[in-house]
């Protein structure tokens, strides 16, 4: 079992998550978030350019069987670029992290089947 965590950009989400559900994972947590990387965003207030520290993300969570992990993060890859095939700064990050267990709290039911 693996967990799967995307960060992506605010407009790109509802693609994710669509092309999420056509490969069969509907299961997905989704979180706003704040953060700074490579991308640069210049904006204008009051007359003044401003460079801010921490720009709007979206999180994604995705908790899945070691089978479908390469198939959740080729969708995730291919939804969230923008600018064509090579796509820009500012897309994002994906982090997959071993899941150590799982466990349904209405069931009890424990491993992958509770994923």
């Amino acid at each position: 079992m693996k967990l799967i965590t995307a960060i992506i950009r605010e407009v790109q989400l509802d693609k994710v998550r669509e092309a999420l559900i056509e490969t069969g994972i509907n299961r997905i947590t989704v979180s706003l978030v704040s953060g700074n990387g490579r991308q640069r965003i210049e904006e204008m207030y009051r007359g003044l350019t401003i460079v801010p520290d921490l720009i709007p993300k979206i999180r994604i969570e995705i908790a899945v069987n070691d089978e479908s992990v390469e198939k959740a993060v080729q969708t995730i890859l291919k939804s969230a670029k923008t600018n064509g095939p090579e796509g820009s700064s500012g897309d994002g990050k994906i982090f997959i992290i071993p899941l150590e267990d799982c466990i349904r709290i209405r069931t009890g039911e424990r491993g992958p089947s509770a994923i």
